[in-house]
């Protein structure tokens, strides 16, 4: 019997020491969490073509522009973006293809057809919440 409590003590602090051990996230998953963060600013409309992402693209296709300050080098390119229209809760999904010089770091910059999936064009500019999907994620 005592044997048997020596081992049970044994196997319990084994235990309760692999669950008190802090976790390392690898570089990937500290990136994924990255890309959650909310943004906020303001959403505009432009007529589409070549974007800087360099593919060409249609005023029908659900494209955004994200500003300079976060295109950098483009390694958005192609990654699918959730944004809301904060006034009125309407919601869609933007696939990133080109950079917006004008942009502030929180505004995008819509293709005609998907500005219209939160808006109406007359709108013009519109308040925005939007986040990156993850990189292998589609509608």
């Amino acid at each position: 019997m005592y044997r048997l409590t020596t081992v049970l003590i044994t196997l319990c602090a084994i235990f309760f020491t692999v669950l008190a051990a802090p976790l390392r996230l690898n570089r990937t998953a500290t990136i994924s969490l990255e890309k959650r963060t909310s943004h906020t600013g303001e959403g505009t409309w432009f007529e589409v073509g070549t974007g800087a992402c360099g593919y060409t693209d249609t005023d029908s296709d659900p494209i955004v522009a994200i500003s300079a300050n976060i295109y950098g080098s483009g390694s958005n390119c192609n990654q699918w973006i959730h944004i809301t229209n904060t006034d009125n809760g309407q919601s869609a999904y933007g696939k990133t293809r080109d950079e917006c010089e004008s942009c502030g770091s929180g505004s995008l910059d819509m293709s005609p057809g998907l500005f219209e999936e939160l808006s109406t064009l007359d709108t013009g500019e519109i308040p925005i919440s939007w986040h990156f999907m993850s990189k292998n994620w589609s509608p």
